[in-house]
């Protein structure tokens, strides 16, 4: 989680606002293919039998190169300003509403536009719950496939690869149509279709286990899109609304709910099942969509 915050900050102060969704969509692109990438090696390296020692050397070593690449390419922006000019943009055009509001009120003018600055704790309070939803759902969720639909170990990582493939195509499609996404709405919509999709697996209770597999795995790639969509979204409004210094306590709360979500999931699943589970995953998903929209509204 610690690379998070300055690679947000990164991003944001090497891009102008404009181009905040499209580069954020370009890092985390290429970020999920490499995710997607190392799911595939290590269901085809399970599939022939690699050792767990030889698995961690190989990511060990992954990881070094990652270093090297990162020591020897990243620098910081010459200069640190364009966080600060959105938030003076912001400032200022809450005080143009203002004043246009005021002057519309004393000519005599009806006003039906309310002056209400966008609410930092409302739209962190939606991210958490949307987080913690995600970690409850996909914690237990391996166990699920392997224990109540009899998929074989190492198939698991051949159903988890939709879901990456999913938020692949989600990046891919959010960079694309950057200059028409409106942050705002996206947060609503994919916090409801992550909530759906979550009630779908529900259906393992009454269906055969080929059908709930079958429906599993279209949830989970739209899932996966809905996710590109939505982190592309928050990550460009977090960048405007989080303070200068705040972004690693906001990455530390995430942690904290995934943290969280991980116990309450797997509590959920070990105790009362796993469709109470998905009914859990799901309600904290609305919970998460009528919290945004309570601040997009």
């Amino acid at each position: 989680m610690a690379h998070e915050a300055p690679k947000n900050v990164l991003i944001s102060e090497y891009y102008s606002r404009p181009e905040w969704e499209r580069s954020f969509a370009s890092y985390e692109a290429l970020t999920e293919l490499g995710w997607l990438s190392g799911l595939l090696m290590g269901f085809t390296l399970s599939i022939y039998g690699s050792s767990s020692l030889s698995l961690i050397l190989f990511c060990s070593f992954l990881n070094l190169m990652a270093f090297v690449a990162s020591f020897l390419s990243v620098k910081d922006p010459v200069l640190v300003f364009e966080r600060r000019l959105v938030t003076i943009e912001r400032v200022l055009d809450f005080a143009h509403r203002g004043f246009s509001l005021a002057s519309k009120a004393l000519d005599g003018i009806r006003i039906e536009e309310n002056l209400r600055n966008e609410n930092v704790s409302i739209f962190c309070g939606g991210l958490l719950l949307f987080s913690l939803a995600t970690s409850i759902l996909f914690t237990p969720l391996p166990v699920f496939f392997y224990k109540s639909l009899g998929v074989p170990q190492s198939l698991v990582f051949g159903i988890f690869a939709f879901n990456t493939f999913g938020g692949l195509l989600g990046y891919v499609l959010a960079g694309r149509w950057a200059q028409q996404l409106n942050g705002r709405t996206v947060v609503k919509k994919t916090s409801l279709m992550r909530g759906l999709s979550s009630l779908v697996l529900v259906s393992a209770v009454v269906l055969p286990s080929f059908f709930v597999l079958t429906l599993s795995i279209i949830a989970l790639t739209v899932m996966g899109v809905a996710y590109g969509f939505f982190l592309i979204s928050t990550l460009s409004i977090s960048m405007e609304l989080i303070p200068e210094g705040k972004a690693g306590a906001f990455n530390a709360l995430m942690g904290l709910s995934v943290a969280l979500g991980s116990f309450i999931g797997t509590f959920t699943a070990e105790n009362y099942g796993f469709p109470m589970l998905f009914i859990v995953a799901c309600t904290i998903f609305l919970l998460s969509y009528i919290t945004f929209k309570t601040y997009a509204d």
